[in-house]
Formats: C-alpha cells, sequence, structure tokens
C-alpha cells in the first residue's frame, strides 16, 4: 500500500530537508518507522496521510529539523537543452523565476512550506492535510493563506534586491 508513494514521499522529505541524502535517510525512517507500527494503521483510512504523518514526525524529531540547510539544488542534475521555440533569453528568465521560488520557499518557516507543499505540489485535500500535520482543517486553510502571502512577499523582496 505504501510503496507507491515512495517518489512522492521522497520529494516532500527533499523539499523539507532540502538535502538529498538528508531526504533518503528520512524515507528510509519513514518506511522503518510505517513497518514497525503497522498494527496502529487503521485498514479502510487514507494511507497516503499517515505515511506523510510519519514523516513528518520524523523530520521533526530528527537532526535533519534543527540544524541549518544548505540551498535546494536541480532536481534533475542535467542541464536543461533548449528546444527550437526557447531562446537563451527565455531559458535563463525560466531558470532565474525557478531560483526565485526556491529562495522564496526556503526562506518560509517550516509550518508554511510543508502545509504549502502538501496543497500545491502533493496536491492533497485539506483534510489529508489536517490529518497528516495533525491540526484543525481551518487551520490548514489559514496557515496555506498566510503561506502563500509570505510567500509572494518574499519573491517579491528577493525580485527587488
Amino acid at each position: 500500500m505504501a510503496l507507491p508513494l515512495f517518489e512522492r514521499l521522497y520529494n516532500f522529505a527533499h523539499w523539507l530537508t532540502r538535502n538529498r541524502e538528508e531526504a533518503e535517510d528520512l524515507v528510509q525512517e519513514t518506511y522503518a518507522k510505517a513497518l514497525k507500527g503497522f498494527s496502529s494503521y487503521q485498514p479502510g483510512t487514507n494511507v497516503r496521510a499517515w505515511m506523510y504523518r510519519i514523516l513528518r514526525n520524523a523530520f521533526l524529531t530528527s537532526l535533519a529539523g534543527i540544524k541549518s540547510f544548505t540551498p535546494l539544488e536541480d532536481e534533475s542534475g542535467e542541464e536543461v537543452i533548449a528546444v527550437a521555440d526557447e531562446t537563451p533569453e527565455k531559458i535563463l528568465l525560466r531558470r532565474l523565476d525557478e531560483d526565485l521560488i526556491h529562495r522564496a520557499l526556503d526562506a518560509l518557516p517550516v509550518n508554511y512550506r510543508e502545509v504549502l507543499l502538501l496543497c500545491d505540489v502533493e496536491e492533497m485535500s485539506y483534510r489529508d492535510i489536517a490529518t497528516t500535520l495533525g491540526i484543525p482543517i481551518g487551520t490548514v486553510m489559514s496557515r496555506l493563506s498566510r503561506a502563500r502571502g509570505a510567500l509572494r512577499a518574499i519573491a517579491i523582496k528577493l525580485q527587488c534586491s
């Protein structure tokens, strides 16, 4: 049940830790804890939210949640190859936009970053996010609103600097 979630859990862990090795360790720890605590899983409930909650709790209690982070690197690690309709200017602007988004996300507090990523990247429902984070749906909505506002403000500030 949990194996199909591996890649998405890794992506979320990578966003949280901002480090490939720590993300791999975090996902490994998540699966180990899920296997060990499988008796606590209630059949018929949302296994995705259960796994994300385990990952989040492992992150918060690990050193990865305490120490300072390194900037997020390019996901693919490969150089972008221009296609016929892309000019060097368009590629540069896209890279600058991606860098701006990454830097703005990095500047967000973890509680804002995680709700934003679960909603907008992982496409979880508010109910699943609430279950994953162990907070009320209203808190999810308010954090998401504040996170988006903060992200916008940080991005504007970064663009001006």
